[in-house]
């Protein structure tokens, strides 16, 4: 089940919707050239996973601002999956947003290497588009075209969908010093998908080597309403 909320008011509020999540095995030499020593990789079944996540953000706002200035722009995020502590959670290789507010906000205030992106989404009858450009030099990019199909349900724990997906906690290393944010929000409503085309070129811009092959695991999820708890600096 997800990690007990905080018991104290959230720093701010988000609406998850239209999340694909594509993920590859890598090796784990390779992925642990990338990540901070401070923190530990969490395998499954002896090997690293990196996961590439495009979705819309509705509503995201801090508790101090007023509801009608909340923000609504695309993400797309380069992950893999570690504990600090016993404590299991996600290190991010990058960000990327369609909202230059936001990437400068979140750089800020959470210390994540957010970055500016030009994106798109587009939903047809039955077919969904995402396409993400990173606004660099390197030129970036991700372009996805899938299917939603049978729901799965919410992920049983000890499950590989539940390591992949159920992540309530995110690490970071700011100065030397790993800090922790926490989110909370009920288990995704897991569905198969359809891949029908994906090329990305986020996993080699984070460093790791290109995948050359269609993703190890793909899963899709309608959406969840997310309350977002520090950063805090873990001592």
């Amino acid at each position: 089940m997800p990690l007990e909320r905080p018991d104290q008011a959230p720093s701010g509020t988000q609406r998850w919707r239209d999340l694909l999540f594509a993920h590859w095995a890598i090796e784990v030499e390779a992925m642990r050239a990338l990540v901070p020593a401070e923190l530990e990789l969490d395998l499954w079944e002896g090997r690293a996973y990196v996961g590439v996540v495009p979705f819309v953000m509705r509503d995201i706002r801090p508790a101090w601002l007023p509801r009608f200035m909340a923000l609504d722009f695309l993400e797309t995020n380069v992950r893999t999956y570690v504990t600090y502590r016993g404590r299991p959670g996600v290190y991010f290789f990058s960000l990327d947003a369609s909202s230059r507010l936001a990437v400068k906000a979140a750089r800020w205030g959470w210390g994540l290497p957010y970055f500016l992106a030009t994106m798109t989404f587009e939903r047809g009858e039955a077919e969904l588009a995402y396409s993400t450009t990173r606004r660099d030099p390197a030129a970036s990019a991700l372009h996805a075209r899938y299917r939603p199909g049978r729901s799965l349900g919410a992920s049983a724990p000890g499950t590989f969908e539940y390591f992949l997906l159920e992540r309530y906690l995110l690490f970071s290393l700011r100065r030397g010093v790993v800090h922790e944010g926490q989110v909370h929000h009920v288990p995704y409503p897991a569905q198969e998908v359809e891949l029908i085309s994906l090329e990305d070129g986020l996993v080699a811009a984070a460093g790791l080597p290109a995948p050359a092959r269609p993703p190890d695991a793909v899963h899709y999820a309608s959406g969840v309403d997310v309350e977002v708890f520090g950063p805090w600096a873990v001592r």
